[in-house]
């Protein structure tokens, strides 16, 4: 019995020992990307500016990091002709964000019909296909002669480009779905609507989610592309000055612009993403990781 008590506080450091050991080895990793990162962003950067400071690359063609820096400084203090940074780059992110809404539910919902139902699907599925064969920048063009140069045609590109991703991912994410297990259910007395529910959807949620992250890059290229084609405001169109007026230090700043917005939807959509699956054990990616 006293033996017993004398190794029980020994286990207990040994485990607070393995503990300490694991988040010291994943603060040093953590610490070590972060390094990577920081140096790779010095190379590149600095390399540019390098080349573009000694000739060997143009800047009047590929810009230069200072210069970028001096267009980003005048974007957010003196604004531009179509008003301040801010207005337009709230244009392009409620376009950006409509077409994102709409292209998701729409790609949700056909994804999952069409994936539950084949005969659906052998009907519609070449239309589908011809569709997404169409350039969308075709469909850009011709959205903005249907409905001119408001906000519509923008969020219909971007939910156009929005669809297809997310659709294909819910598609094939039903088509994953263990056949034994909605058996089972069906023998139970499931209707169709609860075996979509209960399984077909949360079965498919994790193709779905993944398709997100992809899928707000593409609504942010559509208002984009669409604003380059027409549009009164927005960050399109400031690009579209810019390379009239054969300004590429402010293409390169509004690039960044929208890098960083793209950056922090993609966020945002991570921790949608843990907060809907938590159900989920980790991929074999993110075993390795902890």
């Amino acid at each position: 019995m006293t033996s017993i008590t004398h190794k029980a506080p020994l286990v207990h450091e040994e485990e607070a020992q393995l503990k300490a050991d694991a988040h010291r080895a994943m603060t040093l990793r953590k610490t070590w990307i972060w390094v990577g990162r920081a140096l790779l962003a010095v190379v590149v950067i600095g390399g540019w500016q390098w080349f573009t400071a000694v000739g060997l690359v143009d800047k009047f063609f590929f810009g230069q990091p200072t210069e970028v820096w001096n267009s980003l400084v005048r974007l957010f203090t003196e604004g531009t002709a179509f008003g301040t940074i801010w207005e337009n780059l709230w244009i392009t992110v409620q376009e950006a964000l409509g077409g994102f809404v709409v292209g998701t539910l729409a790609g949700v919902i056909l994804g999952i019909l069409l994936g539950s139902n084949r005969y659906l699907s052998d009907v519609v599925g070449p239309y589908i296909r011809i569709v997404n064969s169409i350039p969308r920048i075709v469909l850009g063009s011709i959205f903005i002669v249907a409905f001119g140069l408001g906000m519509g045609p923008k969020v219909l590109l971007a939910a156009v480009l929005v669809f297809f991703v997310v659709f294909f991912n819910a598609f094939q994410g039903v088509r994953e779905v263990d056949q034994n297990l909605i058996s089972n259910v069906r023998v139970l007395g499931a209707s169709p609507l609860q075996v979509a529910m209960h399984v077909t959807i949360p079965s498919a949620m994790t193709w779905i989610i993944a398709s997100l992250h992809t899928a707000f890059g593409f609504a942010i290229i559509g208002a984009l592309v669409a604003e380059v084609l027409g549009a009164q405001h927005g960050v399109g169109l400031i690009i579209t000055q810019a390379q009239g007026t054969f300004d590429p230090n402010t293409v390169f700043a509004c690039m960044v612009i929208i890098a960083v917005v793209t950056l922090g939807a993609e966020y945002l959509i991570s921790l949608l993403e843990h907060s809907l699956l938590k159900w989920r054990p980790p991929s074999r990616s993110e075993a390795q990781a902890i």
